[in-house]
């Protein structure tokens, strides 16, 4: 288990890089998650983050990724050029959604 600081708070992640609890999660924590793999968060990426957080808000799951192209109009290889870990290991993680258990 790893540590994020973010600001004067140390928040722990999982071995890979999840939020331990999710409800740490803010947008200067989406920030820093998007720092660690390289991203510069814009319009668009908020756009995939507050899609996938809103989805969990209602049904407690991540979308299936078909749910999400669908619903956000974007191709996959959209999502790919804006989180390259893909729409789990990427946007989930940023969003601060807990660790998928299967595809998103």
């Amino acid at each position: 288990m790893a540590d994020l600081q973010v600001g004067n708070r140390t928040i722990a992640l999982d071995e890979d890089g999840f939020l331990d609890d999710s409800r740490e999660w803010d947008e200067d924590v989406a920030k820093k998650l998007a720092e660690l793999e390289d991203i510069e968060l814009t319009d668009e990426h908020w756009a995939v983050i507050n899609y996938l957080r809103n989805y969990f808000a209602e049904f407690n799951v991540a979308p299936m990724v078909r749910r999400l192209l669908k619903d956000t109009g974007k191709s996959q290889a959209e999502i790919y050029e804006l989180f390259p870990a893909g729409p789990a290991a990427g946007a989930c993680k940023i969003a601060g959604l807990a660790k998928p258990t299967g595809c998103v």
